[in-house]
This record gives structure tokens, C-alpha cells and sequence, in this order.
């Protein structure tokens, strides 16, 4: 088993947690503890989840969660961006590491998903 700090996947997620972090701080007083909180606790999900997916013998609900989590953290964004608490350049930034943690994500499930499938003999 790799180290789960090692995973691109996971790298990816902790720094995109860690610019949210600092994002959050300076988002309005009412959307901090809304809005923020509710995008940093999905992202703190989203690591978890990758930890879990990795120790894990069977990965799949764990990378179903994982990108469950992601589409969550699409609207949260696309929320804090309509509402004009996200620069459209700081969104653009954050969508682009979604979208690679999302492709990333779903090749591991496509790959898990084929280990798991039956062989089946041909008689």
C-alpha cells in the first residue's frame, strides 16, 4: 500500500484545502461561518476520504464519496462566485484543481471497478 501522502490526488486536495483556508478568511462575516465552513468541512471530507480509499482493501464507496464530495465543493464554489464573495480568477484557479482531483478520482474508481468485476470464463 502507498502512503497516502504521497498520492497525487491527495497532494492536490490537501493544497486546494489549504487555499480554501486562507480564502475563507477573507470572505464577509455572514458567508464565513455558512458558506466557508461548508466548503472547508468538504474539502476536509474530500482528504479523509482519500486516506480511507487508500488503507482500504475495497476503495470503491470511498472513492464514491470522494466525488460526491467534489461535485459539493463545484456548487459551494459556483455559490460563493455568484454571489460575488469569489473573483472570477480565484474560481477559475480553485475549478481547475477540482477538475484534476475529479479526473483523478474517477480513473482510480475505473480502475477499482475493473479489479472488482468477476472474471468470466469462456466455456
Amino acid at each position: 500500500m502507498a502512503r497516502y501522502d504521497t498520492l497525487p490526488i491527495y497532494k492536490a486536495v490537501y493544497d486546494f484545502l489549504l487555499r480554501i483556508i486562507q480564502l475563507i478568511n477573507h470572505f464577509p462575516r455572514e458567508y464565513k461561518y455558512t458558506l466557508g465552513e461548508r466548503i472547508q468541512n468538504t474539502a476536509m471530507n474530500m482528504v479523509v476520504a482519500i486516506y480511507r480509499a487508500n488503507t482500504s482493501k475495497d476503495k470503491i464507496p470511498h472513492l464514491k464519496v470522494l466525488l460526491e464530495n467534489v461535485q459539493m465543493i463545484y456548487l459551494f464554489l459556483r455559490i460563493a462566485h455568484d454571489i460575488k464573495i469569489l473573483p472570477t480568477q480565484k474560481f477559475a484557479s480553485l475549478v481547475e484543481v477540482v477538475d484534476d482531483v475529479s479526473n483523478q478520482a474517477q480513473g482510480w474508481l475505473k480502475t477499482n471497478e475493473k479489479v472488482r468485476e468477476p472474471v468470466k470464463s469462456k466455456d
